[in-house]
């Protein structure tokens, strides 16, 4: 998380571009300078220069912005004092800080960084306990830079015990522990995540303001041979075929598979519209746990949605990067709503974009062999 102490900000093109700092060091002709590295919401980062992601990622390969010091090192903090390196420890590999980068250029466009992606994961585990969905737990809780990943959860009293315990699985080895996981603690770390208490995927932040967000406005559209940023809407008219059975869109399944009626599912399914669908489901019986599930079931559908249409995937696929704020004027959690509200639609359809395959490229030109 990005403390507002350090939140920073540099204009470009009259734009205004929001950014936060660390500390780093820069291995300048064998000394090494303490420094500031700038990080920027539209991926530069400055230390010493403005450089790209990329070519930031050079720049640690190569040692100029140093994560081994070596004993005997001279350093230098400018203006403020000159040592020698004793016996130097550092914290990070340039693969860990790279990643910490990246999650924080995530978190200053309100973006899902890799704790996001992960505690999504575990929301998508707790609604559909399969082993492969907590495979997929454990892939996303690795992906997670190792030196901020005991702070997962939020939670200074277990750290990242339960999620730890998830990714192992019964049988498998607590790698902070070295232990083997037994049945019990298993249970233990589930029943964490049943209760729901104290942790969640976070939000970020409200007034990013770069790169440009892509706007999903409330509207009510149409199905169209040439769908536009309307297809994003969770009513436009794209059915959708989930667990058997066939939903007209995705408020229809989303509203059907909140309640456990199954008289009350198919009315739901077969509703004229979707605001017939969202006012059935509202008057039904609900799941106990919907409130907790509601957002993995909802990933599903609209990772359903996108890979049965690839017309519409093609519309979400060209927001590329930007962050997505999705307003819904009925649901501040749901919607934005002029930041107002907590985007979850926005942050789903990033979710989706980001597990969809990308968009085949071009068929290379093939040029006849030159004459002789």
């Amino acid at each position: 998380m990005i403390r507002k102490t350090r939140l920073v900000h540099r204009e470009a093109d009259g734009r205004r571009i929001p950014g936060t700092w660390r500390h780093a060091f820069i291995n300048n002709g064998g000394r090494y300078f303490l420094t500031d590295l700038f990080i920027y919401a539209d991926g530069i980062v400055d230390a010493w220069e403005p450089v790209t992601l990329e070519e930031f990622e050079r720049k640690l390969a190569s040692g100029w912005v140093a994560t081994e010091l070596p004993e005997g090192g001279r350093a230098s903090g400018h203006h403020l004092a000159e040592w020698t390196f004793g016996t130097p420890r550092t914290w990070h590999t340039a693969e860990q800080l790279l990643a910490e980068v990246r999650d924080t250029v995530e978190e200053l466009n309100g973006r899902p960084d890799s704790t996001d992606r992960c505690l999504a994961a575990v929301d998508r585990f707790m609604a559909d306990r399969t082993e492969a969905n907590r495979l997929a737990v454990r892939e996303a809780y690795y992906a997670i830079p190792e030196t901020v990943r005991h702070y997962a959860l939020g939670d200074m009293d277990l750290k990242d015990w339960p999620l730890r315990i998830l990714a192992a699985g019964p049988g498998g080895t607590d790698d902070v522990a070295e232990e083997e996981v037994g049945r019990e603690d298993y249970e233990e770390a589930i029943a964490y995540f049943a209760d729901g208490a104290g942790w969640g995927p976070a939000a970020g932040p409200a007034d990013s303001e770069c790169p440009p967000s892509f706007h999903v406005p409330h509207c009510f559209p149409a199905a169209s041979d040439t769908p536009d940023k309307t297809a994003l809407r969770n009513t436009y008219p794209a059915p959708i075929i989930y667990e058997g059975t066939v939903h007209p869109t995705v408020v229809h399944a989303y509203w059907a598979l909140s309640t456990p009626d199954p008289a009350a599912r198919a009315a739901i399914t077969a509703a004229d519209s979707p605001f017939t669908a969202k006012r059935l489901g509202e008057e039904a019986v609900r799941h106990g746990d919907w409130e907790r599930t509601r957002t993995a079931v909802l990933g599903r559908l609209l990772l359903a949605k996108f890979t049965q249409h690839p017309e519409l995937a093609a519309v979400l696929l060209a927001t590329g990067t930007a962050a997505i704020l999705y307003d819904d004027m009925d649901d501040p959690f749901w919607g934005d709503n002029g930041g107002r509200g907590r985007n979850w639609m926005g942050r789903l359809l990033e979710l989706t974009r980001a597990e969809l395959p990308a968009p085949a490229g071009p068929e290379p030109v093939r040029r006849a062999p030159a004459g002789r």
